[in-house]
C-alpha cells in the first residue's frame, strides 16, 4: 500500500510550511498536491531553503505582507515570480480606527477563540478589496505552484488558505484543523517573543496572539454564512467573479 504523501514540508529557515494538497474532501476526494504551499515569510529560507522550494515546483510567490514589512524583496536570482498582494493595508488614519474597533472586539470577547474569530471578521469586512485581490491572485497565477506567506503564515496566510480549501470543497473541520496546527508550527518563534516580553501586560497580549484556535475558524465560516450566504458568497461580494471562483478550484482540485 503507498504511504501517503506527507503535507508537512521542511524549508529550511522557515517554520510553518505545508502543502494544502492532500486534505480530504466532501465529495470523497483530496486537494491537489503541489498547486499551492502556505508559509511563514519565505525572505527567512536559507540557500537551501529556496532550493527546496524551487524543487518542490513552486514557481509564484504571493506576499501577503504590507508594503512597511516588505524592505528587502527575496533574492533576484531565485527563479520564481513574486506578486506582492498586501492583506491588510490601509493609511495611517484608518489603522487608527481600525485598532479602536479591534481592542473594543478583543476586550468584550469572553476568550481567545472568539476574540480571534472577532478580529478576523473586522479584517474580512475592513480590507475586502485586499482579500478579493488575493484570491485574484491565486486564481490568475501561472502554471505551477504557487507559495502564499505574510510573516508567520497564520493569520493573513489563515484566511486566504482557509477560503481556498472551502473553495475546494473541504469541511469547516480539516480548516480549521489545518489552521490551528500553525501554533504548534511556530511555537519556537513565540517562546521567543514571550521571553523578551518586557510587561505581564505584553505577555498576555503576545500569548493571545500566539494562539490559533480551531474554533477561531470554524466560528468565521458560521459568521460568514450567517451574513452573506457562506464563503463563496462573501467572495462574490467582495469583487471576485464566478470565473476566479472555478479557477481557483481547479486549481486546487485538478
Amino acid at each position: 500500500m503507498q504511504r501517503p504523501q506527507p503535507r508537512d514540508l521542511v524549508w529550511d529557515g522557515c517554520l510553518n510550511v505545508r502543502e494544502l494538497g492532500g486534505v480530504p474532501t466532501r465529495d470523497g476526494g483530496e486537494t491537489r498536491f503541489g498547486a499551492v504551499v502556505r508559509a511563514d515569510s519565505v525572505r527567512q529560507l536559507s540557500d537551501a531553503g529556496w532550493q527546496a522550494l524551487v524543487d518542490h515546483g513552486i514557481r509564484t510567490v504571493i506576499d501577503l505582507r504590507g508594503d512597511h514589512e516588505r524592505a528587502e524583496d527575496p533574492p533576484a536570482e531565485v527563479p520564481v515570480d513574486v506578486v506582492h498582494v498586501p492583506f491588510l493595508e490601509a493609511g495611517e488614519a484608518e489603522w487608527e480606527a481600525i485598532g479602536k474597533e479591534l481592542d473594543a472586539a478583543v476586550a468584550a470577547a469572553p476568550d481567545v477563540a472568539t476574540a480571534t474569530r472577532d478580529v478576523y471578521l473586522i479584517f474580512l469586512e475592513r480590507f475586502r478589496s485586499n482579500v478579493a485581490a488575493a484570491v485574484r491572485a491565486v486564481a490568475n497565477a501561472p502554471t505551477g505552484g504557487i507559495v502564499i506567506h505574510c510573516a508567520g503564515g497564520k493569520d493573513r496566510t489563515g484566511l486566504l488558505s482557509a477560503f481556498l480549501l472551502q473553495l475546494a470543497g473541504v469541511e469547516s473541520s480539516e480548516i480549521a484543523a489545518d489552521y490551528a496546527f500553525s501554533e504548534e508550527r511556530l511555537r519556537p518563534r513565540h517562546e521567543a517573543w514571550f521571553e523578551a516580553a518586557e510587561s505581564e501586560e505584553e505577555l498576555e497580549r503576545l500569548r493571545r496572539i500566539a494562539q490559533t484556535p480551531a474554533a477561531s475558524m470554524v466560528g468565521v465560516f458560521a459568521e460568514l454564512e450567517r451574513r452573506y450566504g457562506g464563503v463563496e458568497a462573501y467572495l462574490r461580494d467582495v469583487g471576485v467573479t464566478d470565473e476566479e471562483l472555478e479557477l481557483v478550484r481547479e486549481r486546487l482540485r485538478g
